[in-house]
């Protein structure tokens, strides 16, 4: 008897794709155009990302530089990058803005390090989940006499091994973050 983990593995996939956008907004002390991709400007009537009216490119470690395409856009994303309230300055000059990043504090760093356990920790709930969900479905089955009970453990430890490798991988995602974290 098999048993089909390709949903199992889409939804690891799309955890880990997840976390690793919500890692990605977890500003270290590097200058990251990622991190603006959460703000929304008002912009002709309406909220637009950053990215959709202008250019973000890196001008230094420290620095993003950002050439709207219309230059009357400066003080919408001025105050949108500001209202974001993502520790960031904001300067203005003749070529457009200039987004700074302050060096971090060691309780600034303390406080991005819980932050990137929490998002690991709902990551690791979400595959546990999910491994609840295949086995009740296993379990199922054995009911229906689909499969033997033999089956039925033989898959349990293959869903288990598929899960071991996910966490493994969502522990190094975190452990590269928090080292980013501490040694920016």
């Amino acid at each position: 008897m098999t048993y089909n983990f390709s949903p199992l593995k889409q939804k690891i996939s799309e955890t880990e794709e997840w976390l690793r956008k919500e890692f990605s907004t977890i500003r270290t002390g590097r200058a990251t155009p990622v991190i603006l991709d959460a703000v929304r400007v008002d912009s002709y009537g309406s909220k637009m990302p950053i990215n959709q009216i202008g250019s973000i490119s890196v001008e230094d470690p420290k620095t993003l530089r950002i050439v709207p395409w219309d230059m009357t856009q400066i003080k919408p994303i001025e105050k949108a990058v500001v209202e974001a309230n993502l520790g960031l300055s904001v300067n203005v000059d003749d070529k457009g803005l200039r987004v700074i990043f302050p060096e971090l504090t060691s309780e600034r760093r303390q406080s991005l390090v819980k932050v990137t356990k929490q998002k690991l920790e709902e990551a690791r709930i979400a595959l546990r989940i999910e491994r609840e969900r295949v086995w009740d479905e296993i379990q199922n089955q054995e009911k229906k006499g689909d499969m033997g009970e033999d089956d039925k453990f033989r898959l349990k430890n293959d869903m288990q091994k598929i899960i071991d490798e996910a966490n493994k991988r969502l522990e190094d995602f975190g452990d590269k973050k928090e080292k980013d974290i501490l040694e920016s």
